[in-house]
């Protein structure tokens, strides 16, 4: 069913010609170019026409915000982190969203919901492509608000191609929802009030290329420099809207740095302020730190099944898909199996969450739930550091239907319940294990393929550490072969001068 239909039956609510027409388009991924995996377009699980609505709360049918516009949902696609996204799932998904915008043009507004760390092959800078593709079609009249993570990357042509840009102030991202509404907001007051594109866009890049897990504002001096973003810009006039943007580490081109930018009506306002945020972030560079204590896993786990704190949980960091990871490095697991506190039955309790295999997922299925499975998973798109483990065991659950795992084994090998999946999946809920018959708050260690713990598992754990694991997101930067990020950079170059932190101000949207 098209947008046009959607809105005849009631998805617009109301066609009154004094409501601003606005446009929602965006593709969301961070992607890791130090993977060897490829994002195809299943991946992106892609919302059309109406379905899009269901990914912001606040526009449910009776929400104040659905009355303020006539919605014109095109496509939305975001996809679990992972590798780079091959050309041709970009080109399909981008054609799609442009024959989409062109059909059902013209447009008072666009809100465009991205990321900002996705990769293509064979593309620099996809969103600033993707953006420039829409300009095409929708204009440079269309007011277009931004809305983007702040482990995003902004780009001189994204910026000057956008009129208004926010992202998240929280790592992790526990405002993800209200900055996409403020995003839409902001696009709905400059359209109702005639005020139009703020008169100026400062940007300034800050040379700072540091993981997630170094920049949490959980602790300082994160906490201490976000907390500065909201009374800088929320509420001043002359000021739309601002941020600091972290970006993303495990991604090897230019526009990978950090960056501020803050946009407004009043030029002094706007680059003071910027000029201020990057002032601030560059001063407290070498203050960022783990937001947990790290270590070689050989030693996370001695420390672990020793430790009198339970359940106390370890970060598999390196091949984290929250953040890029392929998801099916067996390294972890393979050492974990290793050691024999693991391998007699009532040993120290340890959930692994969790481990690719399709094969595996087929043999458990035929074996059932109190049988016996002997067959590999994992490594089957990334075997540098270790190949496919063997997972000898009884299996104790099969799950079938969730959107990313699409099946889902619990087998326990020795005193080990290791989670296999169908398809990749990233486990940051209580219930993601109670669903499958695990209790994580009574075991003795939870492994978990991520960076930061998420809210949920961070209030279920009573001692936790990031083991500094290998695999496409490492957190030992050093050890990534970046050959286009620009330098010098911070902390490649920890004795560069200071750089030039002035804010340059941004062109205008336009057909250049």
């Amino acid at each position: 069913m098209g947008c046009l239909a959607f809105a005849q039956t009631g998805y617009a609510q109301s066609t009154n010609a004094r409501l601003p027409r606005i446009a929602i388009a965006g593709l969301g991924i961070e992607s890791s170019t130090f993977s060897p995996a490829v994002t195809l377009e299943p991946a992106f699980h892609a919302r059309y026409s109406g379905e899009v609505f269901n990914a912001y709360p606040f526009m449910m049918p009776m929400s104040p915000m659905r009355k303020k516009a006539v919605w014109v949902p095109t496509i939305v696609g975001k996809s679990l982190p992972g590798g780079i996204v091959s050309r041709e799932a970009y080109e399909s998904l981008v054609h799609k969203m442009l024959d989409s915008l062109k059909k059902y043009a013209p447009y008072d507004g666009l809100y465009f919901d991205i990321h900002g760390a996705m990769s293509v092959q064979g593309l620099d800078d996809p969103e600033g492509d993707l953006i420039t593709r829409i300009r095409k079609v929708i204009g440079y009249n269309t007011l277009v608000s931004t809305s983007m993570d702040l482990h995003g990357n902004v780009s001189w042509r994204l910026a000057q191609q956008t009129d208004l840009m926010t992202t998240y102030r929280m790592a992790p991202h526990e405002d993800a929802m209200q900055t996409k509404e403020r995003a839409v907001t902001n696009l709905i007051n400059r359209l109702n009030s005639g005020k139009g594109k703020p008169a100026y866009k400062a940007l300034i890049n800050v040379p700072i290329l540091l993981p997630g897990e170094k920049t949490s504002t959980r602790i300082e001096p994160g906490k201490s420099l976000y907390q500065q973003v909201a009374p800088a810009v929320d509420g001043q006039d002359g000021i739309v809207d601002g941020g600091i943007w972290i970006g993303y580490a495990w991604a090897d081109e230019p526009r990978n740095h950090a960056a501020v930018m803050v946009v407004g009506d009043d030029q002094a306002k706007v680059t003071q302020t910027a000029e201020k945020l990057a002032t601030a972030m560059w001063n407290v560079r070498g203050q960022f730190d783990f937001v947990a204590p790290v270590g070689k896993l050989e030693d996370v786990l001695a420390k672990a099944v020793v430790s009198a704190r339970k359940p106390f949980f370890i970060s598999d960091t390196g091949d984290n898909p929250t953040a890029g990871g392929a998801g099916d490095v067996t390294w972890t697991l393979t050492q974990i199996l290793a050691r024999p506190e693991f391998q007699k039955p009532d040993g120290p309790a340890l959930i692994y969450a969790s481990i690719p295999g399709p094969d595996f997922i087929r043999k458990a299925k035929a074996a059932g739930v109190g049988g016996q499975v002997d067959a590999l998973a994992g490594a089957a798109v990334d075997a540098r550091f270790a190949g496919p483990v063997r997972l000898k065991g009884t299996v104790e659950a099969i799950v079938e239907g969730d959107r990313d795992a699409e099946v889902e084994v619990v087998v326990k090998v020795g005193s080990v319940h290791v989670i296999v999946t169908q398809k990749r999946k990233p486990y940051h809920k209580e219930n993601d294990f109670k669903r499958l018959g695990l209790e994580p708050r009574k075991a003795d260690i939870v492994v978990v393929k991520i960076g930061y713990l998420e809210p949920e598992l961070y209030a279920m754990q009573k001692d936790w550490i990031m083991a500094l694991t290998p695999g496409g997101v490492d957190q030992d930067l050093f050890r990534l072969p970046y050959k286009r990020i620009e330098r010098p950079m911070f902390p490649f170059d920890k004795d560069m001068k200071t750089p030039d932190l002035g804010a340059k101000l941004v062109p205008l949207s336009a057909s250049y």
